[in-house]
């Protein structure tokens, strides 16, 4: 199970900018980077509580459920 996460064509914009301080540039990605985090434990704590019939709904068994849901959140 894996999440793309997109930065806006703005922060874009900005961070391909020559005058973009190095500091900023890497603010953004690394706030980026967090919310991946974030949202890959959140997610994967929301697969450990699925019924069965809600596994069989998305196309996974229990075990499969269970196996993503015990990985740690910084593995994709």
């Amino acid at each position: 199970m894996t999440q793309t996460l997109t930065i806006s064509h703005e922060t874009v914009a900005i961070l391909n900018q020559r005058n973009t301080p190095a500091v900023a540039v890497f603010a953004v990605k690394f706030a980026v980077y967090v919310t991946k985090l974030a949202s890959r434990r959140r997610t994967r704590k929301a697969l450990a509580r699925l019924e069965p019939w809600q596994l069989k709904d998305v196309g996974l068994t229990s075990e499969q459920a269970h196996d993503e849901s015990i990985r740690v959140f910084w593995k994709a």
